[in-house]
This record gives C-alpha cells, sequence and structure tokens, in this order.
C-alpha cells in the first residue's frame, strides 16, 4: 500500500520532467533517423529516449529520494519498519542513542551520493544538442489509438484520483460502514475545520510559517538566481549545486539534525555568547526557540531551506529567457544596478517570480516532515501535523475535511504554476 501511494503520489514529477525533455529535443534527430529507414519504436529506443535520459534521470533521483525518506505515508499505514520512521519514533521518544545518529547519517549520505552523481553524470550540458531546428511534426493518433491511449492512462488517473475522492467522501460522510460510498452525508465536519479554535490556529500557523518561508527563498533565490546567470561570478556553478542540494536532503534529516542540536543545548550556548556581546533580549528569544517550546523559527528555516531550490530554478529560468538588451539600455542612460533591476528586470521575471513563490507557499504549507518532528507544541501545530495527530478512529473525518481544504490549495497552485510556467514547471524538480 506505502508503495502504490508513493507512485501515485510522485509519478507527476517524473511526467513534468519527461515533457520538459522532450520539449527540448531536437525534432530534426528524430526526423532524420525516420528518413533513414529506422521505424518508430527503433527512432525511441536509440535517438528520442538517449536524448531525455538526463530528464527522467533528474526526476527518478528526486522521486527515489521523495519515497527513500518520506515519512508520513508511512506513518498513516502504520507499517514502521522503513528507516524513516525509526528516526522518528527514536526522536518521539528522545533516544539519544548512537543509532538514531547512525540512520540519520545513513539517510543524508545516501540521499547526497545519489544527488552527486546525478549531477555528475547528467547535470551539465549532457547530451547536448545542435541548435534546435522547426517545431517537431505532431502526428494525430489514429481512432484504435486514441480509444487505447485515453483508457490506459484514463486508468491511471482514475487510480491516482481515488484517494482524493476517498478523502472527499470521509469528509462528507456523517455514516460510513461497510458499503463502497456513504449511507448518509453532512458538512458538518467542513464546517467543524473553521470552527474549531485548534483547527483554525494549525491553519494560521501554517500560513504565518510559509509566508515567512516563502518571503526568505524569494530574496534569497533572487539574489542567487542572479549571482549565476547575469554577474557570473567564479565558481558559479558550484552556488548554484549547493543551491540545488536541498533537494538531496530529506526534511526528516533537517528537522533531526535540529532536534539533536537542541538536545545538546545549543540554545544555552548561544544565549550566553549572545548575552556576552550585550544582546540579552535577543539571547532570551534565542533560548526560547526549540521543538518543544516554541520552534517557529526552525519551521521556519526549515520551511525555507527545503523550497529554495524551487525559487532559485524558477528565477534562473527567467533569467535566462531573458534578453540582457533591455537591462543593458538602462544601464547605458544612466540606472543603476539596482534601479535596473528593480526598474527592467523584476517586472520582465515577474511570472517566474511568482511561478516560484506560488510553489514555495504552498509546498511549505503542505510539509510533512518538519512539521511533524519539529512542532511538538500543540499550540504551534501546523495543518499536516494536525491533520496527523486527528487521523485516528473517531476523528477521521474531521482529518478528512482538512485533507480537502488542503488539496484544494495544492491543487490550485500547482495549476496557476502551471499556467505560468507551462513546460517549464518540470525545471523545478530538476537535478
Amino acid at each position: 500500500a506505502v508503495v502504490i501511494m508513493e507512485v501515485l503520489h510522485l509519478y507527476p514529477i517524473m511526467f513534468l520532467n519527461a515533457t520538459a525533455a522532450l520539449a527540448n529535443v531536437d525534432p530534426t534527430m528524430t526526423e532524420a533517423a525516420r528518413n533513414l529507414g529506422a521505424s518508430r519504436w527503433r527512432t525511441f529506443w536509440t535517438v528520442t529516449l538517449p536524448l531525455i535520459r538526463p530528464g527522467l534521470f533528474a526526476g527518478g533521483t528526486i522521486v527515489f529520494i521523495w519515497s527513500f525518506t518520506e515519512l508520513g505515508t508511512p506513518l498513516v499505514f502504520d507499517y514502521r519498519q522503513t528507516l524513516p520512521v525509526q528516526i522518528y519514533d527514536g526522536l518521539k521518544e528522545l533516544n539519544t542513542s548512537p543509532g538514531i545518529y547512525a540512520m540519520v547519517f545513513l539517510m543524508l549520505s545516501s540521499s547526497i551520493a545519489l544527488y552527486a552523481m546525478g549531477r555528475l553524470l547528467f547535470g551539465r550540458g549532457a547530451s547536448a544538442m545542435a541548435a534546435r531546428g522547426t517545431a517537431a511534426t505532431v502526428q494525430k493518433a489514429s481512432g484504435p489509438t486514441t480509444v487505447l491511449i485515453w483508457a490506459v492512462f484514463g486508468f491511471v488517473t482514475a487510480l491516482a484520483a481515488l484517494p482524493h475522492a476517498g478523502v472527499v467522501l470521509l469528509a462528507l460522510a456523517s455514516q460510513w460502514s461497510g458499503t463502497i460510498l456513504p449511507q448518509a452525508y453532512t458538512t458538518e465536519h467542513l464546517r467543524a475545520v473553521f470552527q474549531d479554535p485548534q483547527s483554525w490556529r494549525s491553519i494560521v500557523n501554517s500560513l504565518q510559517y510559509s509566508g515567512l518561508a516563502c518571503l526568505l527563498d524569494i530574496g534569497l533565490g533572487l539574489a542567487i538566481a542572479y549571482l549565476v546567470v547575469r554577474m557570473r561570478v567564479r565558481g558559479a556553478w558550484l552556488l548554484d549545486s549547493l543551491a540545488m542540494l536541498p533537494l538531496a536532503v530529506p526534511g526528516l534529516v533537517m528537522a533531526s539534525g535540529y532536534v539533536l542540536m537542541f538536545m545538546a543545548g545549543w540554545q544555552e550556548q548561544a544565549r550566553s555568547a549572545l548575552a556576552q556581546m550585550g544582546l540579552v533580549g535577543v539571547g532570551e528569544w534565542v533560548s526560547r526557540q526549540s521543538p518543544a517550546n516554541d520552534p517557529v523559527m526552525l519551521l521556519v528555516a526549515a520551511y525555507g531551506v527545503r523550497r529554495l531550490p524551487y525559487m532559485v530554478r524558477s528565477v534562473a529560468a527567467g533569467l535566462e529567457q531573458t534578453s540582457e538588451t533591455l537591462e543593458e539600455a538602462a544601464r547605458n542612460l544612466g540606472a543603476g544596478r539596482m534601479t535596473t533591476l528593480l526598474r527592467v528586470t523584476l517586472p520582465l521575471i515577474a511570472a517566474n517570480l511568482l511561478a516560484g513563490a506560488v510553489l514555495t507557499f504552498s509546498f511549505a504549507m503542505l510539509e510533512v516532515s518538519d512539521s511533524l518532528i519539529l512542532a511538538q507544541n500543540p499550540q504551534y501545530y501546523p495543518i499536516t501535523k494536525l491533520i496527523f495527530t486527528q487521523s485516528g478512529p473517531g476523528t477521521e473525518n474531521f482529518a478528512a475535511a482538512m485533507g480537502c481544504f488542503a488539496m484544494l490549495l495544492l491543487a490550485g497552485t500547482l495549476v496557476l504554476a502551471n499556467l505560468l510556467l507551462g513546460k517549464k514547471l518540470g525545471a523545478m524538480f530538476r537535478v
């Protein structure tokens, strides 16, 4: 069940990467193979597939790391024989045995090793092609082929939508036992989401954490992308790689590091150091920041770092597609670098900036691993932590109602980002 849910959850990432990779294939190469007598299948296996392999490998890397470090799905199914769940149980029990440290190190090293391999093999200029030719020839499928395509992929889409339909039905069910569909329906659970003080507080908390993380990512992502694309500083490839590294650092590892750091008394050491510098008030505020007390700073930092790659890739794509001639013209007319950035560059990449902000905000709203581990005080629960705590017998309808609003949020943001970026949305998940 866990494997099936991961497949249905993550195959859109492979789809986005494959779509972006296919859009970048020079159509003249496939047409040349067909003109030389290669069949459709031979052309695909010997020309198209090698050219899109970097995109497929990038998507596969993200899917593997994501599922390898997935915490929420095994917990909901109460399947505890996975490495993330073992780490979660150990941290929840404040277990400081070396085994927890070893498991965290194993997960981190495995993820980074796979990411590094992807960067080394396919990160820069792999399968580079000559200049793109004319647009690819679109061939219309025959009637029977069209029916077969819709039958196969319609079935896959129906399977992927089935859990969502189940959540919606559970949120609307007032009585459901032993039947395929609920015996009676109600909107009481949906109304309770906004009437219950704890659920409303969790929504506000998530909005606060995600909004602050999004602002942090906008500033950092814009600065990093501008330095890499426009300034071309020495070692820009290393800066770009470091900015993308959070894709390979699981949220569970990051949250575990924060917890272990605070168990070692880091905040007290920081308070003492700040007090010696005369910053007593700041030191007292820092000393209150901990998963068990006030995790706001930790959650904002974790959300921001985890989603920074999406903002960097989105802004970098916008800068690469925007001609520098307009910026050079502004500089020639006496505008400073900052004025040119604010008056010329930012308006030109506004769509990319908005798409990155939308994805950053929405994925931060629904972050699971960091939320489950770092938010230990009910007063600071984000929406994902509250859904998990309410997913047991007797409260599953309420959890499903909150899940409906989470699904609507993510679906709406993905549709908006796709409209803004189109096929380039797959670049958000590249290695």
